[in-house]
C-alpha cells in the first residue's frame, strides 16, 4: 500500500514539478528572469492605464486610437532599428542596449517629463482642436494634448512585446533543449503570473501612499517616483540574471554546448496578401485563424468600455493604479490555478472540442452580464440599491471579472488548445499555417477590435454612447468564433484519427514473429 502511495505522489510531483534535482541551476535563473520582465510588464501595464485614462480631456476612448496611430507604427520602427542593431551587435550586447533604452525612458518620464507636463502639453492648441472638430475626435486630441503620457504608454506596451516576446523567449529558445521545453516552458508561463501578485501588492500600497500625500503635493507624482524605482531595481535585475546565465549556466555542458545548435529553418515571413491566400485554402486553418482574430477583436472591445466605467468610478490616478494593481492579483491567482488544475484536465476529461469552446462561452457570458449592467443600468438600479452598491460599481465588478476569466481561460485553455491544433497537421502546413495565422491573428486581432471601437467613437462621440453596439458586434464575433471552433473540433477529430490510422497501418502490416503466433 505504501509501495502504492509512493508511486502516486511520484507521479502527482512530476506532473506539477517535472525537473531534476541539478537542473535547477538553469530553471531557477530563467524563471527569476520571466518573473523581473513581467514584474515591470505589470507595473507598466496598470500605470500606464491610468495615466491616458484620468489624464485631462482623455479617457478610455484614447486608448482604441492609441493602440492604431500610436502603438504600432512605433512598434514597426522598433522591429527596424532592433533588425538593424543585431547586424552589428552580438546578442548580449543587443539585449542590454535593449533593456537600458527603456529604463533611460522610464527614469527620464519621471523625472522630467512628468513633472514638466503642464509646460509640454499644447493644452491650449488642443482646445481650439477639440471645438473645431467633432466630439468623436475627442480620443485623437487626447493623445495628442497629453503626448508624454502617449509615448509612456507606448513604451510600456512595448516592453511587453520587446523584452518579453522577443529577448526573454528569444533567449530561451537559444538555450533550451527540446527535452528541456517541454517540462520548462509552462512553469515560465506560471513564473510570469506569480510576478504579479508582488507587483500588484507595491502598485496598491505605493498608491496609498500617493493617496495620502499632504495638501499641495502631486499624489501621483509620489506614486510614479516610487513604481519607476522598482522598474529600474527589476530592470537592473535583469541585466544581473542575464548576466549569470551567460556566465555559470551557458559555460555547462549539461546545459549548453554551442555544438548542438543548429541553423533551423527560418520562419516563413509571408505578406498579409500571401497569409491571407495560404489560408482561404484550407478550411482547416481558416478556422484556426478566426479563433486567433476573435480572442484578439472580442477582448479589445470590452476592455475600452471596461476602462471608461473604471475611470468614472476611480477618477483619480492613484486610486486607478490601485484598483489595476489589484486586478493584476486576482488574475495572477485564478490564472495559476488555471493552469495548475483545471486546462489539463479539461482538455484529457473533456477533449479537445469542449476545453476549445470554454474560452468564447466565458467570454460571451461575462461580456453579456458586463455591457448589460452598463447599459440597463438606470433600469436596475432600485434592485441593485438593495445590494448595498451601485450600478457603476456592479459594472466595474462584472468588467473586471470578465478581463480576470477572459485572461484565466485564454492562458490555462485557449493557447494549449490552439497549440495542439497544429499537431496532425503535415508539416508544411504546419510551418506555412502557423505563420500565416501568426500575420493575419497577430493584425487583425489586436488592431481590429481598437478599429471597430475607433470608427463607432469617430460617429457616436463617447465611449458610453456606443455600448449597444460594441455588445452586438461581440456577441456577433464570438458566435463565429464558436461556429468555427465547433467546426474545427470535426476537422481536428477526424484528421487526428487518420493520422493515427497511419502510424498503425505499417506497424500492422509487419510480420508477426512465430513464437507470438503460438
Amino acid at each position: 500500500m505504501s509501495e502504492t502511495k509512493t508511486k502516486e505522489f511520484g507521479k502527482w510531483r512530476s506532473m506539477l514539478w517535472p525537473v531534476h534535482a541539478f537542473e535547477l541551476k538553469k530553471l531557477i535563473p530563467m524563471l527569476l528572469l520571466m518573473f523581473f520582465i513581467n514584474f515591470n510588464y505589470t507595473i507598466l501595464r496598470d500605470t500606464k492605464d491610468a495615466l491616458i485614462v484620468t489624464a485631462p480631456g482623455s479617457g478610455a476612448e484614447a486608448i482604441p486610437f492609441l493602440k492604431v496611430w500610436g502603438v504600432l507604427p512605433i512598434a514597426i520602427l522598433f522591429m527596424l532599428i532592433y533588425a538593424k542593431l543585431s547586424n552589428v551587435l552580438s546578442k548580449t550586447k543587443l539585449f542590454y542596449t535593449t533593456i537600458i533604452s527603456f529604463l533611460v525612458f522610464f527614469a527620464l518620464f519621471a523625472l522630467v517629463l512628468y513633472p514638466a507636463r503642464d509646460f509640454l502639453h499644447p493644452n491650449q492648441l488642443c482646445d481650439t482642436l477639440q471645438a473645431a472638430l467633432p466630439k468623436g475626435f475627442g480620443g485623437l486630441v487626447a493623445i495628442f494634448r497629453n503626448w508624454t503620457f502617449s509615448l509612456f504608454y507606448i513604451m510600456s506596451e512595448l516592453w511587453g512585446s520587446m523584452a518579453l516576446s522577443l529577448l526573454f523567449w528569444g533567449f530561451a529558445n537559444d538555450i533550451t533543449r527540446v527535452s528541456e521545453s517541454k517540462r520548462f516552458y509552462a512553469m515560465f508561463g506560471i513564473g510570469a503570473n506569480l510576478a504579479m501578485l508582488p507587483s500588484g501588492e507595491l502598485i496598491k500600497y505605493f498608491s496609498r501612499v500617493g493617496s495620502n500625500a499632504p495638501a499641495g503635493v502631486d499624489g501621483f507624482s509620489l506614486t510614479l517616483n516610487s513604481l519607476t524605482l522598482l522598474v529600474l531595481g527589476a530592470g537592473v535585475m535583469v541585466m544581473g540574471v542575464y548576466w549569470w546565465v551567460n556566465k555559470y549556466v551557458l559555460s555547462d555542458s549539461r546545459f549548453y554546448d554551442a555544438s548542438e545548435v543548429k541553423k533551423s529553418k527560418e520562419k516563413p515571413k509571408m505578406p498579409l496578401k500571401e497569409s491571407f491566400a495560404y489560408l482561404l485554402k484550407s478550411k482547416y486553418l481558416l478556422c484556426l485563424a478566426i479563433l486567433v482574430i476573435g480572442y484578439g477583436i472580442s477582448i479589445q472591445l470590452v476592455e475600452v468600455t471596461w476602462k471608461n466605467q473604471l475611470k468614472l468610478q476611480y477618477p483619480n490616478p492613484t486610486e486607478y493604479a490601485g484598483f489595476m494593481g489589484m486586478f493584476s492579483q486576482f488574475t495572477a491567482v485564478l490564472t495559476v490555478l488555471m493552469m495548475l488544475f483545471v486546462g489539463g484536465n479539461v482538455i484529457r476529461r473533456f477533449g479537445w472540442g469542449k476545453a476549445a469552446l470554454a474560452t468564447p462561452v466565458v467570454l460571451l457570458i461575462t461580456g453579456v452580464a458586463f455591457f448589460a449592467f452598463v447599459i440597463f443600468r438606470d433600469q436596475l438600479s432600485g434592485m441593485i440599491a438593495t445590494l448595498g452598491t451601485t450600478p457603476l460599481m456592479l459594472a466595474v465588478v462584472f468588467g473586471t471579472a470578465q478581463n480576470i476569466a477572459s485572461k484565466s481561460t485564454k492562458y490555462s485553455l485557449f493557447d494549449p488548445t490552439k497549440e495542439m491544433a497544429y499537431i496532425p497537421l503535415d508539416q508544411e502546413s504546419k510551418v506555412k499555417g502557423k505563420a500565416a495565422i501568426d500575420v493575419v491573428g497577430a493584425r487583425f486581432g489586436k488592431a481590429g477590435g481598437a478599429l471597430v471601437n475607433q470608427g463607432m467613437i469617430l460617429i457616436a462621440g463617447s465611449v458610453a454612447l456606443i455600448a449597444p453596439y460594441v455588445a452586438v458586434v461581440m456577441v456577433f464575433i464570438l458566435g463565429g468564433w464558436i461556429v468555427a471552433a465547433r467546426s474545427l473540433n470535426k476537422q481536428f477529430v477526424a484528421l487526428t484519427a487518420q493520422r493515427e490510422s497511419e502510424v498503425k497501418a505499417p506497424a500492422a502490416a509487419q510480420p508477426v514473429p512465430v513464437e507470438a503466433k503460438s
